[in-house]
């Protein structure tokens, strides 16, 4: 079974894209837990933190990096955002591909 993310990565799935550079991507996500919520992901398949190894270290440093860049163009980064990377099925990670929700536009309820 092909990753759905990596599919949205090479444009074979449409998505709402609002940055974007060779090596990641940022799109809306389809259910949002915030009026503003997008995930960045690396374009390479990476399936969560619990498999990345030191090759990725350049990679993760970079989307670290990367998080405050798609928070500006979301107008996020002044006003404060609030960042998540679930890992795993029991962590809450819902596809297995490397990614950050980046979200804000609202302060969390209780639960979240």
């Amino acid at each position: 079974m092909a990753c759905l993310f990596c599919q949205i990565a090479k444009k074979e799935i449409p998505a709402t894209i609002v940055w974007e550079n060779d090596e990641f991507l940022a799109f809306s996500d389809i259910h949002p837990k915030a009026p503003v919520h997008v995930l960045l992901i690396p374009r390479k398949h990476v399936e969560s933190l619990a498999t990345v190894t030191s090759v990725d270290e350049p990679m993760l440093g970079k989307l670290m990096l990367h998080v405050g860049d798609v928070a500006a163009v979301v107008g996020l980064k002044e006003r404060g955002f609030r960042t998540a990377l679930n890992t795993g099925k029991e962590g809450g990670q819902e596809v297995p591909h490397l990614h950050v929700h980046i979200m804000g536009g609202a302060r969390p309820n209780k639960n979240g």
